[in-house]
């Protein structure tokens, strides 16, 4: 009969000891539980009553050439005492891949494979501020940043996302969208350097904030307000913005322009200050004439746009990107 051995796979970013039933079942089963002395692991195992033996097993990275040196191991230790099934705790994040499986069962292992804790979705952010909080203390550069320094990485990151959106690249999307990322969590590691008496704040306060608006803007998700389109979310956004700006005005005149950033792009700033005032009831027809000056125009331009349900930025991006493709051709005919 074949020896048996199960592969068992943990996360790296969910606490040591939080494991699936099935897994405490098969480690109380097991005649030996095998892990290195640095599996995370190893130490909630043994307080737990489990008789984790520590060994040196060979590298295991993926890399097909230590599958036949790693199998050859965990076969010996499977068959030296068959006083029952092994469990071996494979390294914490790693996978058992197709080849050691196969190398496996030509040792003649009975293997079977068993996930012990999995990765949660945005468990890998995880990852990102750790990273972070190395760079700051052993980067010279990421170390001397300040939110005063990394503020133009606020624009430009945005915009080359965007530029890949309108691309089409999906894969150039999601490498800007990291960008995007990194600015966020940079800016949250340097205030967290800062005494929470003097502003500080953490990646976990700005998640909270973030949390609590978007259950507060969404009560026909998260309370008992009832919704039958999209029109009607938009109504109720409006109505909690307002009740919010309210609530931050001392003088308690609060503005429907209130929170609107006017260091955006022109057209945006114009397009966003139009709906906003559409929403408030403020009438079209008192609009500067649009023969007042070239910004009146403009600003007409955008309420044209309003009207036809478009997006005047976007509009114009798209048609300096036409006027390149002109230029390019033409560029290409003078050659």
């Amino acid at each position: 009969m074949a020896a048996a051995l199960t592969i068992l796979l943990t996360s790296a970013r969910v606490a040591p000891g939080l494991l699936s039933w099935q897994a405490w079942a098969a480690l109380s089963a097991a005649a030996r539980v095998l892990a290195s002395a640095e599996h995370p692991q190893a130490e909630s195992l043994a307080e737990a009553g489990v008789a984790v033996q520590l060994v040196a097993a060979p590298a295991y990275c993926g890399d097909p050439a230590e599958h036949a040196a790693l199998a050859r191991f965990l076969a010996g230790a499977a068959t030296a005492d068959p006083g029952g099934p092994v469990v071996w705790l494979a390294p914490a994040g790693s996978d058992a891949t197709p080849e050691l499986l196969g190398a496996l069962v030509g040792a003649g292992l009975d293997v079977q494979v068993m996930h012990g804790s999995r990765d949660l979705p945005g468990a890998h952010l995880l990852d990102v501020v750790e990273v972070m909080d190395t760079l700051r203390t052993s980067c010279p550069w990421d170390r001397r940043q300040t939110h005063a320094s990394l503020a133009p990485h606020l624009l430009e990151e945005p915009y080359e996302a965007l530029e890949a959106l309108e691309n089409g690249d999906d894969h150039a999307l999601r490498e800007e969208l990291g960008d995007v990322l990194l600015q966020v969590v940079f800016h949250a590691r340097i205030a967290a350097e800062r005494p929470r008496e003097d502003g500080g704040y953490d990646i976990d306060d700005i998640a909270d904030t973030l949390v609590a608006k978007l259950v507060r803007r969404h009560p026909h998700v998260f309370a008992d307000v009832s919704v039958s389109s999209a029109e009607d979310v938009n109504r109720n956004w409006d109505e909690i913005k307002k009740a919010e700006r309210a609530g931050k005005d001392p003088d308690g005149h609060p503005s429907v322009f209130d929170g609107v950033v006017f260091s955006q792009p022109a057209l945006s700033l114009a397009a966003q200050l139009l709906r906003r005032a559409e929403r408030a009831g403020f009438p079209a027809g008192d609009r500067p004439a649009s023969d007042e000056s070239l910004g009146d125009q403009l600003l007409e331009l955008a309420a044209r746009a309003r009207v036809a349900g478009l997006d005047p930025e976007t509009e114009l991006r798209a048609a300096a990107r036409r006027l390149v493709g002109r230029v390019r051709d033409w560029e290409l005919r003078q050659a």
